[in-house]
């Protein structure tokens, strides 16, 4: 089942808050001690950083696989620490990232020193919307600063977002990205309602995603039918590029959210009505595109709008795809309209040609 850490932070008692959160979600992620101290530090100081400057916002702590996003790291998994708010943004970013940089009195750090000691770090602002800050941390420590040449073997890079409703410490939804040879395989569930049981039935889903990779879209939804009978049923999307072709099929089952883009246009990959475990379509056909070197997917779960605008400053295809799902989270939800369901956002992207730690 998906657990996920999500504390909102509108107070200073918060902060102690998310520094237990990411204790306890480093402990849950078999982190050692010295790892878990840096994800501690790195929580603390995004939550700090949210009430300092971003007016409060949310934390949000989960384990992912750190290979996904920053292909050739070869390192397994990873905490991933996301700071998100609607505040004034970040002026002088370039500034901000200075080690022991502070426009406050704070602990010291700030998010230079994020950077420094997190295995993964990014931060996107844009004034008058607000900032998202990701970070990750590996359960094995990396070798050595710097620059990390692109993994040519993994021309493209997934990563996602996931926050239960009501801040429960299990979501309803569940994502995965597996490779099976020339063949990527992204999917995302969404288990009928909230909860532990939700919760089940989505992690079935992406247990038998494992089990099945080297399936087409189609093929994969009958089997994860037969698979989630026993559970709630859920919604599921899949979405397989070939890299050997270079085009993508899709299926879906349920009310899954998807849009492909490629250049300046963003087209919607539509689901068929049904319930993956309780009722799937007698026919079900998958769709095929072609993946472009700009092209970027995004699934989505419907606690997301489904008219939510794509980000409008460029390239997405360079940002981290968590802080891509990340952003277009904070910009289709606000504090006076949160969000109204489990959500969550999965993101494949190219992989950049200078991919920086």
């Amino acid at each position: 089942m998906t657990r996920v850490w999500d504390v909102p932070v509108h107070d200073s008692t918060r902060v102690r808050d998310v520094r237990v959160a990411a204790e306890e979600a480093a402990d849950h992620t078999g982190l050692g001690r010295d790892r878990r101290a840096v994800a501690a530090l790195v929580a603390t100081e995004l939550a700090t950083n949210l009430l300092k400057h971003g007016g409060g916002g949310q934390i949000l702590i989960d384990t992912v696989d750190a290979d996904l996003a920053e292909p050739g790291t070869g390192r397994g998994p990873a905490l991933q620490i996301a700071a998100i708010d609607h505040g004034p943004g970040i002026a002088d970013l370039t500034t901000a990232l200075r080690d022991g940089f502070s426009t406050t009195a704070s602990l010291g750090a700030g998010l230079g020193t994020c950077r420094r000691v997190a295995d993964h770090f990014e931060v996107h602002t844009v004034p008058g919307r607000g900032t998202v800050a990701l970070a990750r941390v590996h359960a094995a420590r990396r070798d050595r600063p710097g620059h990390r040449l692109p993994d040519t073997s993994a021309p493209v890079r997934a990563g996602g977002i996931n926050i239960p409703l009501a801040a429960a410490p299990y979501s309803g939804d569940a994502w995965a990205c597996v490779r099976s040879g020339d063949r990527i395989t992204l999917l995302l569930a969404d288990g009928l309602g909230h909860g532990p049981a939700a919760a089940k039935a989505s992690g079935a889903a992406v247990d038998q995603l494992h089990r099945c990779a080297h399936l087409p879209p189609a093929e994969l939804l009958g089997v994860l039918h037969t698979a989630l009978r026993d559970t709630r049923g859920a919604a599921v999307a899949v979405a397989r590029l070939d890299l050997a072709t270079r085009h993508l099929d899709f299926a879906g089952i349920g009310n899954i959210g998807a849009r492909l883009r490629s250049g300046d246009t963003w087209r919607p990959l539509l689901s068929h009505p049904g319930i993956v475990g309780a009722h799937r379509p007698a026919r079900l056909p998958q769709c095929r595109l072609p993946w472009t070197p700009d092209s970027l997917l995004v699934l989505h779960s419907d606690g997301l709008p489904s008219r939510w605008a794509p980000p409008p400053v460029e390239p997405l295809t360079s940002w981290d795809p968590a802080v891509t799902a990340s952003v277009i989270v904070r910009d289709s939800s606000s504090a006076a309209r949160p969000v109204r369901d489990d959500t969550t956002v999965a993101v494949l992207t190219p992989t950049p040609q200078d991919h920086r730690s």
